[in-house]
């Protein structure tokens, strides 16, 4: 099996053009892909999360 691509909340920011003050908006509002916590705290997104909440968001355009 392969292991999983697990980006960094700013590779994140960077590959969706956001600010990270209207990510974590987006996060309270639910809106935002899912995400896993790390046990230090950091946050982490895999990649396959990253684009099915992208795919989500284009058809909803």
């Amino acid at each position: 099996m392969a292991k999983q691509e697990l980006l960094t909340l700013p590779e994140l920011l960077v590959e969706i053009r956001m600010s990270r003050a209207a990510f974590y908006r987006l996060r309270a509002r639910g809106q935002a892909p899912a995400m896993k916590k790390l046990p230090n705290g950091q946050l982490r997104i895999s990649r396959a999360a990253l684009d099915a909440w992208w795919d989500n968001q284009q058809d909803a355009a």
